[in-house]
């Protein structure tokens, strides 16, 4: 994480998988671990300089530059700096990450307090989660943090680009032509190819992240998706 924090984007996903196996309590340690781990990899930076290492790895609150944004050429440059815009844009992360655990990862009708159990002691049997919505979750979770991010430059494409196809392929997003899933991805790539940047780039960029991000929201939750795909894979079977 000290190391590059767009990982940081990945978390929310994981927690959420790591509550859905273990519940809270068991979740604790397994955070603790990732704790130690973080602790240990910055221990020599630690002992040397605490103050500058902590600030320097995790400056949150650094500004970026207008003239390497990918994403926000559209704004005025006065609008791109404004703390208020930063927090209006964390809000919305955090509020749009709410949302896709409440209501597309969590099982319906199952309340937070039952989730927050142990798997063994929930009133509905909890199932281990599936490869795909492991992969899903955590891509999710991290194109969330691309879509409000306060600034992309050059460089951050390669925190998501490979994440793109599995998102507009995968079981989550059936409402989109082939064509046109081909066209998002031409036309992101030719967002982070445009430079400088400019209004139109900016435009199209927010316009296919936001194709993508309502796909995935208007796809089936989760767990009846993978229900229907058992349904289906039974059907096959009594086929055969």
């Amino acid at each position: 994480v000290s190391v590059k924090m767009n990982v940081l984007l990945f978390a929310p996903g994981l927690l959420f998988l790591l509550v859905w196996e273990f519940g809270l309590i068991r979740t604790i340690p397994k955070l603790a671990l990732c704790a130690t781990i973080q602790l240990l990899l910055g221990l020599p930076f630690l002992l040397e300089n605490p103050v500058g290492y902590v600030n320097r790895a995790f400056d949150l609150g650094r500004l970026f530059m207008f003239k390497w944004t990918v994403n926000w050429r559209f704004l005025p440059e006065w609008l791109f700096l404004n703390r208020y815009f930063h927090l209006l844009l964390l809000t919305a992360h955090l509020f749009t990450l709410l949302l896709f655990a409440l209501r597309r990862w969590k099982r319906p009708g199952e309340s937070i307090i039952e989730f927050l159990k142990d798997p063994s002691k929930r009133k509905l049997a909890s199932q281990g989660s599936t490869v795909d919505q492991k992969v899903l979750i955590l891509f999710t979770s991290n194109f969330v943090g691309m879509c409000f991010s306060r600034s992309l430059h050059y460089q951050f494409y390669v925190w998501y680009f490979h994440t793109l196809p599995y998102l507009l392929w995968s079981g989550g997003v059936k409402k989109l032509a082939h064509l046109l899933r081909v066209l998002i991805l031409g036309l992101i790539e030719l967002s982070w190819n445009t430079y400088p940047s400019t209004s139109g780039s900016s435009s199209a960029l927010h316009i296919c992240h936001f194709i993508i991000l309502l796909c995935l929201w208007l796809a089936p939750p989760l767990h009846s998706s993978h229900v229907e795909k058992q349904k289906h894979s039974g059907v096959k079977d009594k086929h055969h």
